[in-house]
């Protein structure tokens, strides 16, 4: 049975605006009008992007802890105090460990950075704020964790030193006030900046640059360089992609501005990365590059312990020590790759006694909780629902679990409903992990379904495909596609448009890859204009030569040898009618 198609209701008399004024073509139009860009003003910006539009996290209207945390720092670097900064292990938590480290070290900060190791569990303990007060720091900046690390940080302030947390995590309850001296989270219930999606990553952007400019009134680069802080935009790409950040707003012009940075290769150690992960030089770098290929290399390393590698990487001055580093890297991500087979094979076989349930939750001992994240993200793919894959340690009697999303469903909501029966839980919308007790692991996958179709109300799998657009096959050129391109980067908050074509002849079919994907050669019924398609995961539903079909799907400019040429990404198909 194929799910239904409805065409996106928008406001069509703005659609045709869009079109005159801009001379795109009226499915890009389409797109623009549906995420709520309606005037040809925005719109231009909206395709452009500049840094220069993005609002200050300052003032009435900015971002809460902010002034304070700027304030801190100002006095760290005038009293000449030494400064540690811990980051999670993950992605996010490195690129801003090593952003705020760069930074600072630049403006002549002495910098203690270190990274979290996955077996010393989740967060900013009390053993490491020990660590960086007997290391002298009289400042510690927590980055992508903190916010819920209270023990840590009163630990911290019984020996003197102030913390500041630069988190993006959700903000629980408490009655007391947070102890840290300025606690830098967009999710603060008093913080009244409009955005509050940015990635740790890029908040500390938006930190260095507030204090690059406080500085430069205060006269302190009159004899010391001023560095760029546009040159570190290449690390906030990198983090807000792989951390799943909405890239909406702040967050979109950012990230266009860091992919335009990450291409000119300038950093040794993701220059390194770019080449040992095979990306083509001077191909046009997109979320799809730092989310398959950066991403789960940067992740290895704290995947399975110590995420010290990647912070080295990442920070290497020059070519040689990038090289070497690369090659840790590698070898973590080939011993992930092999722990990851194992865990994907063992779940899958798992889930499908789940698969008639709104949300799937898997769990087994002897899996290892590093990879439990990306198995997750894999039986989302196949499922197409939200998914939790537990480790259990029978050591502790508890297990540590990793949940994707699906469909637009709030995970982190989810979990919350489920609260009763978790020892604790974080994340955002669209991950999260947690915490359960062993025996309480069959109660949390009945809870989790339920809240999970409480939140879909009633939506399932025969939810109708919403079009963006539709189109006539004849009209999918290199300039169409290189339109909607412009609308990227795609993913969480800014999802990839939906274009429908109807009765396509099919001309050529064949399974790729493992056989499960499908690559197809269509033709225009009316023009005979032909193009290339590839099909993922639905190399089941081949068609066959001489059928006509109506498809959906998402144009794109395929870059191969040096050259270029248009390819539709298909998420549907359906016999035509």
């Amino acid at each position: 049975m194929h799910r239904p198609w409805t065409l996106k209701a928008i406001d069509a008399q703005a659609s045709a605006r869009l079109t005159r004024e801009l001379g795109v073509h009226q499915a890009t139009a389409r797109c623009l009008v549906g995420r709520g860009v309606i005037e040809p003003a925005r719109a231009q910006s909206f395709l452009k992007p500049r840094l220069a539009d993005l609002r200050s996290p300052s003032g009435v209207a900015g971002i809460a802890g902010f002034e304070r945390a700027i304030e801190r720092l100002v006095q760290a670097l005038g009293a000449g105090e030494r400064v540690g900064i811990f980051g999670d292990y993950d992605v996010d938590g490195v690129t801003t460990t090593a952003l705020l480290t760069l930074y600072l070290r630049a403006i002549g900060l002495d910098v203690q950075p270190r990274v979290a190791r996955r077996d010393a569990g989740y967060g900013f303990g009390e053993a490491d704020a020990r660590g960086f007060v007997e290391r002298g720091c009289r400042l510690i900046v927590t980055c992508d964790c903190g916010t819920s690390d209270v023990p840590a940080i009163l630990a911290a302030r019984a020996r003197g030193v102030d913390v500041i947390v630069l988190d993006h995590h959700q903000v629980p309850a408490q009655d007391e006030e947070h102890p840290a001296v300025a606690l830098l989270n967009p999710h603060r219930a008093d913080s009244s900046y409009p955005f509050r999606g940015f990635a740790s990553v890029g908040l500390a952007f938006m930190l260095v640059a507030a204090l690059r400019t406080r500085l430069r009134e205060a006269g302190h680069f009159a004899a010391r360089p001023d560095p760029d802080v546009r040159e570190l935009l290449d690390l906030v790409a990198v983090g807000t992609i792989a951390d799943m950040a909405p890239l909406s707003q702040e967050n979109r012009t950012l990230v266009i501005a860091g992919l335009a940075k990450l291409a000119e290769r300038r950093r040794p150690g993701l220059a390194a990365l770019l080449d040992r992960a095979e990306v083509q030089r001077g191909k046009p770098l997109d979320e799809i590059d730092v989310s398959w290929r950066l991403g789960p290399r940067l992740n290895a390393p704290g995947r399975l312990g110590d995420a010290e590698p990647a912070l080295r990487l990442l920070m290497a001055g020059d070519a040689a020590q990038a090289a070497a580093e690369v090659e840790v890297l590698e070898s973590c991500n080939q011993r992930r790759r092999e722990l990851q087979e194992k865990v994907v094979a063992e779940a899958l076989a798992d889930a499908e006694l789940q698969a008639h349930r709104a949300a799937i939750l898997v769990a087994r001992e002897g899996w290892h909780p590093g990879v439990v994240g990306i198995v997750a993200a894999k039986l989302v793919e196949k499922y197409g629902r939200p998914v939790a894959v537990v480790a259990l340690d029978a050591a502790t009697g508890q297990g540590r679990g990793s949940v994707r999303t699906s469909g637009g469903v709030d995970v982190y909501r989810a979990l919350a409903a489920c609260s009763a029966e978790l020892v604790r839980y974080g994340g955002h919308a669209a991950a999260a992990g947690l915490t359960v007790e062993t025996g309480r692991v069959d109660a949390l996958a009945e809870q989790f379904a339920a809240a999970v179709e409480a939140a879909r109300a009633g939506a399932g799998s025969g939810t109708p495909v919403e079009l963006d657009a539709e189109v006539g096959l004849g009209d999918v050129d290199e300039k169409l596609a290189r339109e909607i391109q412009s609308l990227s980067p795609f993913g969480p908050g800014n999802e990839a448009p939906v274009i429908g074509a109807r009765r396509a002849r099919v001309r050529g079919s064949r399974r790729v890859g493992d056989g499960s994907h499908l690559k197809m050669q269509l033709e225009c019924a009316t023009t005979g204009r032909e193009c290339s398609a590839i099909a993922f995961r639905m190399g089941d539903r081949d068609p066959g030569v001489g059928a006509t079909i109506d498809v959906v799907f998402q144009p794109e400019i395929s870059h191969y040898r040096g050259e270029s040429r248009v390819e539709l990404k298909v998420r549907d198909l359906r016999p035509s009618v």
